[in-house]
């Protein structure tokens, strides 16, 4: 079984805090795996699943049928914990996770999961602002199957190399636990569209107040085939067929359902900058024909998996950016820390051009520390990428293996 970096990241939270855990992140990436291996080994661990029609009608009763289920007042040497797995298809969640946790907190550890944002849903009640903490759950990366261990600082002083085959099949099926594992094209074809059709036949139509299914999912075609490329929401609502605004509202929608999410530019210090329209890349790399846009937007979810990581675990506040000025000079990602440019990473399919200009010009423009033109055909090198404050030449397997 894969051990994953979320079950140390979910024992230490319920270790320091009160507060419950909201595990969040697309279908199929391994939530439910990670919740019930770190809840299992307690003596007293329960799981409601909103799927599970007996689990459903039990959470209908209210936070009181769970309390009685779970014999929350009976004396335990240590509290117990729950998972409620997709919560957030029930319109009234918000309602009744508050009502538990505010009769129960002192008896019981408390886990959320959903496939969606569980921030996007209004309906149902009042605020849960200090009640909980958001944990975002990636697919795989390069770290994560390297070395899965839980670190004090945001990067590995020191690299670990990945096995080739478990590089090439990340690169090929995807960072998504089952078709990484399995490794064969055709367990990655059925698998590939059984989930287009949980996401574009159930989840937005249970879920959403969206009727042109049919539209979304040519957007969301649309999309795939520009990654990597500014968002022209003007063009696309033309090849769609709606308005600009529907467009954005509908990108807004793949967003909190983990199909895409958006990359803005950077501004500050940078003369001459782009102001506006963002770059769109996908949760799912595989999906994604071009092999050199694939292998953009592989970096792209690894800097993401990264920042988010770091963010939710209290390390600081992290983002991540692109740049490009009006005079196209552009590098493809910037790493924030506290709103202050921290690396550069550009990247590239080879070495044989050498760095690239605008990695200078950028460095110089917003004083980051660091900056890698990370090159997918550079063999592995056994050395911290971050020791020089030069621009240089890194694989990419080097760098992606110091982040999480």
């Amino acid at each position: 079984m894969l051990k994953r970096i979320y079950e140390p990241i979910i024992e230490e939270h319920f270790a320091e805090n009160r507060q419950m855990l909201f595990l969040v992140g697309p279908r199929q990436a391994g939530k439910t795996t990670a919740s019930l291996e770190a809840s299992t080994p307690r003596p007293d661990h329960f799981y409601f699943n909103w799927d599970a029609q007996a689990d459903r009608l039990k959470i209908l009763e209210g936070p009181n049928a769970i309390a009685q289920v779970m014999q929350l007042d009976s004396l335990r040497p240590s509290k117990p914990i729950v998972v409620f797995d997709e919560l957030h298809k029930y319109s009234k969640w918000k309602t009744f996770i508050k009502g538990f946790f505010d009769k129960y907190e002192k008896k019981v550890q408390i886990l959320v999961t959903g496939s969606a944002r569980l921030d996007i849903y209004k309906a149902g009640g009042d605020s849960l602002m200090g009640r909980y903490f958001p944990y975002r759950l990636h697919p795989l990366s390069v770290a994560e199957i390297a070395s899965p261990l839980l670190r004090e600082t945001e990067l590995a002083a020191t690299p670990h190399k990945i096995k080739k085959e478990d590089f090439n099949a990340l690169f090929e099926f995807g960072g998504f636990p089952e078709p990484f594992v399995k490794r064969t094209s055709q367990f990655y074809t059925r698998w590939k569209r059984l989930r287009a059709q949980q996401l574009f036949q159930e989840d937005l139509r249970d879920l959403t107040r969206i009727h042109e299914l049919g539209q979304i999912e040519v957007l969301a075609e649309l999309l795939r085939l520009q990654v990597g490329q500014l968002t022209q929401y003007t063009e696309l609502a033309k090849k769609v067929n709606v308005s600009v605004d529907t467009i954005r509202r509908w990108i807004k929608t793949l967003k909190s359902f983990y199909y895409c999410f958006s990359i803005k530019p950077w501004s500050k210090n940078i003369s001459r900058s782009l102001l506006k329209e963002p770059k769109i890349y996908l949760w799912d790399w595989s999906l994604i024909d071009n092999l050199g846009t694939r292998r953009e937007n592989f970096v792209a979810s690894h800097l993401l998996k990264a920042v988010h990581f770091w963010t939710d675990r209290g390390l600081g506040d992290y983002d991540l950016y692109f740049l490009r000025d009006k005079e196209k000079r552009e590098v493809d990602f910037l790493v924030t820390k506290n709103n202050i440019p921290w690396f550069l990473v550009e990247v590239k399919s080879s070495e044989n051009r050498g760095i690239s200009p605008s990695l200078f010009y950028y460095q110089q423009a917003t004083q980051a520390p660091f900056a890698f033109q990370a090159v997918f055909d550079k063999e592995y090198v056994d050395k911290s990428c971050f020791t020089s404050s030069q621009p240089m030449i890194v694989p990419v397997t080097t760098l992606l293996s110091q982040l999480v």
